[in-house]
């Protein structure tokens, strides 16, 4: 028996992931979705309170370990690889973060979790 690759392993972990954000989306599609549904799923994708918890928190964590596994990898340290994983787990909890947040208060300024 062939021992799996490590992106044996990881590709169909990344079709999960794909077709758990499918299912969210078709959620969000719905004619019958309220205000409040919305705000709560969007709470999912980021929370203000821990921003780890949530997927972009999850997908930034991912990013950041690929970014350092990188750094051990290049060559010439030059950050070309590494620099470009870490930006985007930076903006991924920033920009977008903090948008998706006022998003939720806009549309349901009363369902804030407290932390």
């Amino acid at each position: 028996m062939a021992i799996r690759t490590r992106v044996d392993r990881a590709r169909p972990s990344a079709g999960i992931a794909m077709l758990a954000l499918q299912q969210i989306e078709d959620e969000l599609a719905r004619d019958d979705v309220t205000a409040q549904e919305l705000a709560e799923i969007v709470r999912e994708l980021h929370r203000e309170a821990d921003p780890q918890e949530g997927l972009f928190g999850a997908l930034a964590q991912l990013l950041t370990v690929a970014a350092r596994t990188a750094e051990r990898l290049e060559p010439d340290r030059d950050g070309d690889a590494s620099c470009a994983l870490h930006e985007p787990a930076a903006l991924i909890t920033d920009n977008p973060g903090l948008r998706a947040y006022y998003a939720t208060r806009a549309l349901d300024p009363q369902g804030e979790r407290a932390p």
